[in-house]
């Protein structure tokens, strides 16, 4: 049994928040019953109805990883007819959206979802969910490491600390790891560009504890249960050491 508001969340009916103001107008029936707050159902047996409208039945939940190419958008659809991420995915048979953005020039690991609790559990700032990308960088390789770490701030927002090391030493360019908790909008291309250098790939490789692997470019597939576990179980440490504080 679950809350009326959480199944229309889950449902994709509406928010939580609007699902009870419904319920205080007296909008939502169970069997025939007006609801009201706190009210429970099950929805794989109740009759849920909303302005005398029955709420579908919630679909089933699926997670996966795609291993995306460059050249593609992280949205659903775009205005300019460019690829979407979506357009490698269709196959899954589910709606499902993506998890945060990979920029159009970045390629690795992209998380989708019709999971909105846990979207939001591994893309909101509170969770702090370790993302790590492999940047190979060219120009002025000199004491490049220790110049990426003294960006402190952008556009006056100050940086939390970025885990920098060098994974690879070739002519012209090295390929690094950065892995960030924070995650501003194309941070590490606006960190390499105050540090005097240029992004030659960018490769996002885990989130969290989940790993891209050897999963082929344009490739996905599902997450398995114990993935799924371990990032709700992430979220649920974040929420404890917040009611401890």
């Amino acid at each position: 049994m679950d809350r009326i508001q959480k199944i229309l969340s889950a449902a994709g009916v509406c928010s939580r928040r609007l699902a009870e103001e419904y319920l205080r107008a007296g909008r939502i029936t169970v069997n025939g019953q007006t609801a009201g707050v706190g009210a429970k159902a099950d929805p794989a047996a109740d009759e849920i109805k909303l302005d005398g409208k029955t709420i579908a039945a919630i679909p089933p939940r699926v997670y996966l990883m795609l291993n995306k190419p460059r050249g593609y958008v992280t949205t659903l659809s775009d205005e300019f007819g460019r690829p979407t991420v979506i357009d490698l995915t269709a196959d899954c048979g589910e709606r499902i959206f993506p998890i945060g953005r990979l920029d159009r020039d970045s390629d690795g690991l992209l998380l989708l979802t019709n999971d909105g609790a846990l979207a939001e559990r591994l893309s909101h700032p509170r969770y702090e969910t370790e993302k790590e990308y492999h940047v190979t960088v060219g120009g002025n390789l000199k004491n490049c490491v220790e110049r990426l770490e003294s960006v402190a701030e952008l556009d006056g927002k100050p940086l939390a600390r970025v885990k920098i090391s060098v994974i690879a030493k070739e002519s012209g360019h090295w390929t690094l790891s950065l892995v960030l908790r924070q995650g501003l909008n194309r941070q590490i291309r606006r960190m390499c560009q105050e540090a005097s250098l240029s992004v030659l790939r960018l490769q996002r490789v885990r989130e969290g504890n989940i790993l891209l692997g050897d999963l082929p470019q344009g490739q996905w597939r599902y997450l398995t249960d114990e993935e799924v576990r371990d990032a709700y179980n992430h979220a649920a440490r974040t929420e404890r050491r917040e009611e401890e504080a």
